[in-house]
């Protein structure tokens, strides 16, 4: 049996990639700021662990408990939505210390035994907003696209220890938790310059007929990544991200 490391479980992409890899009858360590088993079913292949990806003693530890892996699915993530000109920089560190910095803090914890083993895949989830910019979300997009650059570099890289990467692109996902999680993040980020186009381009996000993302979409482009020795680079999730790739 392989075993998976994912971050990110407590909802959406991360929790529905746990579900179908349980399933599969592979060993899971599903990660959460908040460990809650229940989230998952019952299985001996589970194990919930305790993880924030911006601390280095928590991935430390974790790294400890976990033992050797087979595949890292860097899937923690924040959201953050607003206008530049109203977005503190402490904000875009916050946003940059989870989806950047603890995705490559993740990557550099697993890949001394991968390197060892000369065996390993590394599944870094990204954005289809990295594909077409969207306005309001230039933060968001930047920490996603500096992942992508960094994953297809270090792919060259781990090449001769037989260790690959590759990126999952997820589109526009209504039906997760992940906007109404960056909500706090928000307060004051459209300042008044900004409503009218804010309030215009949220109307149309409200009346789009586009297909979108779903759990499942991400859940399944993981696995063709973990389990398919010549997936592509970049694999779209979703509807929408398959069109704009």
């Amino acid at each position: 049996m392989k075993t998976i490391l994912i971050t990110g479980c407590s909802s959406g992409f991360g929790l529905e990639t746990a579900r179908y890899f349980l399933e599969r009858d592979w060993k899971v360590i599903a990660t959460m700021r908040t460990p809650n088993a229940d989230l998952l079913p019952a299985s001996p292949h589970l194990r919930v662990l305790p993880l924030d990806v911006t601390d280095p003693d928590s991935i430390s530890k974790l790294i400890e408990t976990a033992g050797p892996v087979d595949v890292l699915v860097n899937n923690a993530g924040i959201g953050l939505l607003g206008a530049l000109e109203g977005i503190s920089l402490d904000k875009v560190r916050e946003v940059f210390e989870t989806n950047t910095f603890g995705t490559m803090a993740m990557t550099q914890a697993v890949l001394p035994q991968m390197r060892e083993r000369k065996a390993g895949v590394i599944v870094n989830v990204t954005s289809s907003v990295t594909l077409k910019s969207l306005p309001l979300l230039s933060v968001y997009t930047a920490s996603k696209a500096a992942v992508n650059a960094f994953t297809e570099s270090l792919a060259l890289e781990l090449a001769q220890c037989n260790v690959r990467v590759n990126l999952v692109l997820p589109g526009r996902a209504p039906t997760t938790s992940f906007g109404a999680n960056a909500q706090p993040r928000m307060q004051g980020a459209i300042p008044e310059a900004y409503a009218a186009m804010a309030q215009h381009v949220f109307a149309g996000w409200a009346q789009s007929t586009e297909e979108v993302t779903h759990a499942i979409d991400v859940a399944q482009a993981v696995w063709q990544a973990a389990t398919t020795a010549d997936a592509p680079m970049r694999i779209a999730a979703g509807a929408d991200a398959v069109a704009l790739m």
